[in-house]
């Protein structure tokens, strides 16, 4: 068991959680390139439930008492309501709209952190997440068209959907003894065994799958999932709310880097400067992050540190982005 000595350091543990909106940044281009077309909800359960599944078999441990209940909201707030709404934005949405939901993520967050956590936001952090947000829409925002009031409900709703189960999850810390291994198994299975019976009644019985779509599930399912959700629920208890909360815009910035360099799509300089807004966002977010606070335990949880001061995490749902991205017009 590894101990206290040998964590890496903020700066290294900053890097690592950051490679999980990096890696959801590549979705798109591995779901058109690699999966069946049209088919949203299996493609969720294929990323949730396996990977959930091979977690929970290495974690071997399962909720106990009250966190049975507490996994089952955390998985259908951050997993099984979340992906399907999700989707259902990024499909009905004109242009890069859902992703310009999606990135005022930050600013939810601060809200329900003032409401759930008590934490009194900073100018700094308002002022960081606007920018954010503002640098995503114009990297993302470029087709006109009607707006689409379910798509617009599902893009707010996906977006409170996972801002409330990240502030949540930082709420509720870990029961003792339980890493963030297993933390993450619990939601993914959770939420993919929410989505199952979705799928199956909207979409019917699974595609048959070739050997290009085998391997974007493989990807979607390990390495954008299971690694990833991993890295951000470990990053979620032990780096400050504020470092956490602007990581990601980094999600969209890898959509438009992946879509320029391996789809082809021209990026303009208003898209360039807009990634430079963005970014500019994030790092401006990490310097002016505190340093953990003292040590806060809730009853049966675990010690997580608590960021002083800042919202709660945000949440990934820049994924929006990836979808509408890529399909926007050359």
């Amino acid at each position: 068991m590894a101990t206290a000595s040998r964590r890496p350091t903020l700066p290294v543990l900053t890097v690592l959680t950051a490679l999980a909106p990096v890696s959801w940044g590549t979705t798109y281009a591995v779901t058109t390139e690699f999966l069946p077309p049209d088919r949203p909800l299996f493609t969720g359960l294929m990323r949730a439930l396996p990977a959930g599944l091979v977690l929970l078999a290495l974690a071997r441990v399962l909720p106990r008492g009250i966190w049975w209940a507490k996994a089952a909201v955390l998985g259908a707030l951050n997993i099984g309501a979340f992906f399907p709404l999700l989707f259902l934005s990024a499909y009905r949405m004109p242009g890069g709209m859902a992703a310009v939901v999606g990135s005022v993520g930050p600013l939810f967050v601060i809200g329900l952190s003032a409401l759930l956590l008590a934490q009194r936001p900073t100018g700094r952090a308002l002022v960081a997440g606007a920018v954010a947000a503002f640098g995503v829409s114009l990297v993302v925002l470029k087709a006109a068209g009607a707006l689409d009031p379910v798509g617009v409900l599902a893009a707010v709703a996906s977006t409170a959907s996972m801002s409330t189960g990240t502030v949540l999850t930082k709420k509720w810390g870990r029961p003792e003894g339980v890493g963030p291994l297993a933390l993450t198994a619990w939601q993914l299975t959770a939420g993919g065994l929410l989505m199952a019976p979705l799928a199956f009644l909207v979409e019917g019985a699974p595609p048959a799958l070739d050997g290009r779509a085998i391997g974007g599930y493989l990807y979607l399912a390990l390495a954008n999932t299971a690694l990833a959700y991993w890295l951000w629920f470990r990053g979620i208890g032990r780096l400050t709310a504020t470092q956490v909360t602007f990581l990601g815009p980094l999600s969209p910035l890898t959509a438009a880097i992946v879509g320029w360099s391996a789809l082809g799509q021209a990026l303009t300089p208003v898209q360039l400067a807009g990634m430079a807004l963005a970014f500019g966002a994030t790092v401006a977010g990490q310097l002016g992050a505190g340093r953990g606070g003292p040590v806060r335990k809730a009853a049966g949880a675990a010690t997580v540190p608590v960021a002083t001061p800042a919202p709660a995490t945000a949440s990934p749902t820049a994924l929006a982005t990836v979808s509408v991205v890529a399909r926007q017009p050359k």
